[in-house]
């Protein structure tokens, strides 16, 4: 079902208004063919908002939006080709697992013949030849996500969407079926928006991410460049935890957890600071040390093995850190 993949999307200055309430403010955005696209914010910051924009089921204030340089704006919903998948999953509950898939379809008046190919194909794409007769209602969460995803492929559409799919589903199901999308994306070569709230999700899933607030879009970039050069203080917060300080100068700077190590009592390492130790708590391949320097909190994500050799339970440590670590708020 791979395809050679030319669709590219293109919001410029789209502004979308709800009453009093400025849902975007003028978000512009290139999203490359090909491209997996992630929307990451809090609720409220905008992200399924532009999903509904770019799928029509909401009309522009101001702005334009094209996709594979062509202008979408004033095109209905059938038109734009666009396969989109809900966090409620939205099947049909007197369908089975392949009447569900087909549905679509069947709505663009393919021959029988077409249908069933087609949809035999998704089904093993996705895993669930041997449910295709099955009921919802008879399916488990991760298996209903899965026949909305085979729904929303088996189109063939320009872009897919996908609006917080998997926020139902529980931690172990959910790591699963990140790793089924990341597969799938891999498999199709699709062009695909989608929107989460969970940063790890978004690092995991993601070539791109665009990090929104209040309906404004604050950084876009790799998982890496958003982890490791946030452009603020709300960035670095929201890609993981991590410690600020204030130099002499007024300039911020900040380190990740992760980056900080215990430098026993080598008080002459230019690099080491020693912090009063308020908690110790173990999270299995790491101990996440919580200590406070200059009446400040200081957190330190340690190996178990590093903190058994180098820090005998004691309550002051030295923790050091390496310059390139340093990252500027």
């Amino acid at each position: 079902m791979k395809t050679k993949n030319n669709n590219s999307l293109l919001l410029e200055a789209i502004e979308k208004n709800y009453d009093s309430v400025k849902a975007l403010k003028g978000v512009s955005l290139k999203i490359y063919p090909g491209e997996f696209c992630t929307l990451l914010g809090a609720s409220g910051s905008g992200k399924s908002t532009i999903l509904r924009v770019i799928a029509g089921f909401e009309t522009l204030d101001s702005g334009r939006l094209e996709i594979n340089d062509k202008d979408m704006s004033k095109m209905s919903i059938a038109e734009r080709n666009i396969g989109m998948v809900f966090q409620n999953y939205a099947l049909f509950p007197h369908m089975d697992v392949f009447q569900n898939i087909a549905f679509g379809l069947e709505m663009r008046k393919l021959d029988k013949s077409q249908i069933k190919e087609k949809v035999n194909e998704v089904l093993e794409l996705v895993g669930l030849t041997n449910q295709k007769n099955r009921l919802p209602s008879a399916l488990s969460g991760g298996q209903q996500q899965r026949v909305a995803l085979a729904r929303a492929i088996v189109i063939e559409p320009k872009i897919l969407l996908m609006d917080e799919p998997l926020g139902a589903l529980d931690k172990n199901l959910r790591n699963e079926m990140q790793k089924q999308i990341k597969n799938l994306h891999k498999d199709l070569n699709i062009t695909v928006v989608y929107v989460t709230h969970d940063q790890d999700e978004a690092m995991f899933l993601s070539d791109k991410i665009v990090l929104m607030d209040e309906g404004k879009i604050i950084q876009t970039g790799t998982c890496e460049e958003l982890y490791t050069k946030p452009k603020n203080r709300f960035v670095a917060n929201f890609l993981g935890e991590c410690n600020f300080f204030t130099l002499d100068s007024g300039k911020q700077i900040s380190i990740r957890p992760e980056c900080l190590r215990i430098s026993g009592d080598n008080k002459n390492d230019r690099n080491s600071f020693q912090v009063d130790v308020e908690d110790v708590v173990f999270q299995g391949r790491m101990i996440k040390l919580i200590g406070n320097y200059n009446e400040q909190e200081i957190i330190a994500s340690i190996s178990p093995l590093e903190y058994e050799l180098e820090s005998t339970h004691k309550d002051k440590i030295y923790l050091t850190y390496d310059n390139k670590s340093l990252m500027n708020i």
